[in-house]
């Protein structure tokens, strides 16, 4: 399989990119802070060097697994779309992301307001991420 790197390396970029938006106190972040429990000062005190490296190297993993999951054979013409790769995205959200969400929210006592920015998040940056891998990507016929 030849893989678009463009398509890759913006897939890989999406998660971040849609967390600074997502998470910007004028959107969902200061909702998120305090349903966790965070505060200006222990965010001010992460490595966010390493936060951000290690991010973008799980995200280049989604990524990968999308191209796959959402790019294989039998998945052409009207399949190569950004609505198919969404769906896929989306699929993988309701059915994979949102339980080990809410798994991880009961053991861990959070609320399911924060449960649910978590899920929001999720469900719009996979989605984002199928979309453009499988509307950039194309397997040869």
């Amino acid at each position: 399989m030849e893989i678009n790197w463009l398509s890759f390396i913006i897939a890989t970029l999406t998660p971040t990119i849609v967390g600074f938006v997502y998470y910007h106190k004028a959107v969902f972040g200061s909702a998120w802070m305090q349903s966790i429990g965070m505060t200006e000062e222990k965010m001010q005190s992460a490595n966010m060097t390493k936060v951000l490296s290690i991010a973008i190297l799980v995200s280049a993993l989604i990524a990968f697994f999308l191209l796959n999951f959402c790019n294989g054979p039998c998945q052409e013409a009207e399949f190569d779309s950004f609505k198919h790769g969404a769906t896929h995205g989306a699929i993988i959200s309701v059915f994979l992301i949102l339980p080990i969400l809410v798994t991880n929210g009961l053991y861990e006592q959070r609320s399911w307001k924060g449960v649910f920015i978590g899920f929001g998040y999720w469900i719009i940056t996979l989605a984002l991420m199928g979309g453009i891998l499988d509307a950039m990507h194309h397997w040869p016929n």
